[in-house]
This record gives structure tokens, sequence and C-alpha cells, in this order.
């Protein structure tokens, strides 16, 4: 992937050509935090939809707040999609250095740890605002506009796809590092976001789809 390349400045089909193609970046990760920054701006919508209904006036602030702190979300990871597919690289042009004699060997094998850390970090961080996603639409349960409740169903099983789909980025790369200390850490932290934010996500659907029958 070109470097200078924003994958938000696509065009919704010239990303997916993107992505459907030979290039190995964007992949899973890059796709993971759009799908994530898309379950935040489904969030936003809801928000947008109640602002300034009488039928909603005690949720006005609540609406206000949440909008931001999902607008922030997605700015961010929208910057995490592009971190993805540029760590990709990174590590891609670390296998490209020499190794023929044992310094060679040596710097290579430190600048590969040093490319497969970040590349952990990127997903876990994905986790981590996908997470904080969920819990603003869990503030907004039955506060919103009932009309666009489906809408907000939408947004939290786009952010547990995210997240799930990110925590299967961290766990590629954390069995390839050397460092095993940082990669149980990240694994455990991890775990437990996946714990508790899927079943948030689960519960949010399920209550939203129940309110219709």
């Amino acid at each position: 992937m070109n470097e200078n390349l924003i994958l938000a400045d696509l065009s919704g089909r010239d990303y997916l050509d993107l992505l459907g193609s030979a290039a190995p970046a964007p992949g899973g990760g890059a796709a993971s935090a759009l799908l994530g920054a898309q379950g935040c701006a489904l969030g936003q919508m809801v928000c947008e939809l109640t602002k300034g209904r009488a039928k909603y006036a005690d949720s006005q602030k609540l609406v206000t707040e949440a909008a931001e702190t999902l607008s922030s979300l997605r700015s961010e990871l929208l910057s995490l999609a592009d971190e993805d597919a540029q760590g990709y690289q990174g590590v891609m042009d670390v296998f490209a250095l020499p190794k023929t004699i044992e310094e060679e060997i040596l710097r290579r094998k430190t600048a590969l740890e040093a490319a497969l850390q970040a590349c952990t970090k990127t997903p876990f961080r994905v986790m981590q605002r996908c997470e904080e996603g969920l819990q603003v639409i869990r503030t907004l349960l039955g506060r919103t506009n009932r009309n666009a409740s489906s809408d907000l169903a939408v947004g939290a099983l786009d952010l547990k796809a995210a997240l799930l789909g990110a925590w299967l980025n961290v766990k590629t790369n954390t069995a390839s590092l050397s460092d095993r200390a940082f990669a149980a850490k990240i694994e455990a932290d991890g775990q437990a976001i996946i714990k508790q934010a899927t079943a948030l996500a689960d519960h949010l659907y399920l209550t939203i789809l129940n309110s219709f029958s």
C-alpha cells in the first residue's frame, strides 16, 4: 500500500477494489478498524436524529455528548486503519533487509521484533476504541429516537465484528513475537476486552431486537 494513501479518502468502490485486489494491505486489520468507524458513525446518526426532538427532551445533553465522543472515536479508528495497513508494510520492509552476516541477522531480528510489536499494538488499540464505542451505545439504549433503534443495533454489531477482527490480528502477531512477556500481557488484556465487550454487544443487540416484539 502507498504510504501516502489515506483509506478514508477513497470512494467506497475504490476502497473495496483495493481490498479485493492482490495487494496484501489493506487487509483484515484495516477493514476491522474501518468497520469500527462505521459502527461509531451509526451511533452518531442516531444521536443526530434524536437532537431537537421534544419527545426526547431529557436526552438532549446525553446525545450531544455521545455524538461528540463517537465522532472522536470514529476519527481515531480511521487513523488506525491507515496505521494498520502501513504497519504491515513495515514488516515487509524488515523482511527485505540483508541477513548474510551475523551483525545483519541481529539487526534484522531486532527490527522485526519492533515492527511486530507495533503491528500488535495497533489492532489492540482498535479493540479498545471499539469497546469504548459500545459503552457509549449502552448509554443511549432506550434514550434515543425509537425509529432509528435498528441503526443503533447495527452500530453495536459493527463494533463487535470490528473488535473480534482486531483480536485475530493481535493473536496473529503475538504468535510471532520473541518477547513472550509482552505477548502474554497484551493477550490477557485483549481477552478481558473480548469477554466484556462481546457480552455487551450481544446484550445491546438482543435488547433492541426484543423491543420490536
